[in-house]
């Protein structure tokens, strides 16, 4: 059984999180925003200021943007939230998508946020979104979407969540993480932010690992579970044997028996071979062990035979002679030179 069959989920899918999604903005119930009474979202140059730089005017900007995309496998955080409040149709849908490409996909846009049939808080979190991007083109000086904070009243939570998920559409992961790991914020997009991090980490994973042990997402699926345990791998065995434990049998096997894979695959094979093999299994695990390494599908590693032997003599288990590369030698009493005459 797979780590997937184990979880009982389907391959990551963007579409299927949206009451996921929608849940991070109904999880407080607050009074009416004060847009209504101190900025008119719904009038297009109340929120989009109509003299400096237009990021959507600047073909490099769309390019860029469009770019980045592609590298995140063709889909943005930005595209996640607006389909799912049904603002946008997903990408690769024919129709509206952001970035708007002109004015006037700009203002359709603006159109399609103001009609959602979604609250208030919805359609500012979003219309922030577009305005970081405005500041962006300005410079650092500039206060566009901050300003639209304070004019429209959007609750501190949202404007975090989304300047968060915009540094993520931006590849700024360290200022990503720093927005995402706020105590107000709820753990959504748990399994997408942990996938992208971790992918991106050129095998630094600080950053993947700094959020989710801040912010302790429960994982839905299976890729992003078996990408964190790799990278926790990657930076502690042990710590990788008790992060195991914490998952049902089924569930804790396949990772236990990935920690192995990993570990005897890696190209510093012999201090991580050491690690593991010194670690305190329970019985359990001593079992799962010795059978993967040798009926299981852990026998096709090249260091399978050694890391058995191996754990073998580190636990008092042993018998007859050791076969370790290099550590060849008879437990027995060697024969010394008058009793082999």
């Amino acid at each position: 059984m797979s780590i997937h069959e184990a979880l009982e989920v389907q391959q990551p899918d963007w579409q299927l999180r949206k009451r996921e999604v929608t849940a991070l903005f109904q999880s407080t119930v607050l009074s009416p925003t004060r847009a209504s009474t101190m900025l008119d979202y719904t009038s297009f140059h109340a929120v989009f200021p109509p003299q400096g730089a237009n990021p959507y005017l600047d073909k490099s900007t769309v390019t860029e943007i469009e770019t980045l995309r592609k590298s995140f496998d063709g889909i943005l955080f930005i595209d996640r939230v607006l389909s799912s409040l049904r603002i946008l149709p997903p990408p690769g849908n024919n129709g509206q998508r952001y970035p708007p490409r002109d004015e006037r996909g700009l203002r359709n846009l603006h159109t399609a946020i103001c009609n959602a049939k979604v609250s208030a808080h919805h359609k500012l979190s979003v219309l922030y979104y577009l305005l970081l991007d405005f500041d962006l083109v300005r410079g650092h000086t500039s206060t566009v979407a901050d300003d639209f904070v304070s004019k429209s009243g959007l609750p501190r939570k949202y404007h975090l969540m989304m300047r968060g998920l915009w540094h993520m559409d931006r590849k700024e992961f360290k200022f990503a993480v720093e927005y995402l790991t706020h105590p107000s914020l709820p753990s959504e997009f748990g399994d997408e932010i942990i996938t992208v991090l971790i992918r991106h980490a050129q095998d630094d994973y600080s950053l993947p690992l700094a959020y989710y042990h801040t912010t302790q997402p429960v994982l839905h699926t299976s890729d992003a579970l078996s990408l964190l345990f790799d990278a926790i791998t990657q930076t502690s065995v042990t710590e990788a044997l008790y992060f195991s434990r914490t998952y049902p049998e089924s569930t804790r096997r396949q990772l236990f028996e990935q920690l192995i894979s990993i570990v005897l695959g890696s190209p510093a094979e012999g201090t991580r071979l050491k690690e593991l093999v010194g670690l305190p299994f329970d019985g359990v695990e001593e079992g799962w062990f010795s059978e993967y390494l040798t009926t299981g599908e852990g026998r096709k590693l090249k260091l399978a035979a050694n890391a058995a032997e191996t754990r073998l003599i580190v636990t008092g288990r042993h018998r007859g002679q050791i076969r370790i590369r290099g550590l060849e030698e008879n437990i027995a009493p060697k024969r010394t030179a008058r009793a082999a005459r």
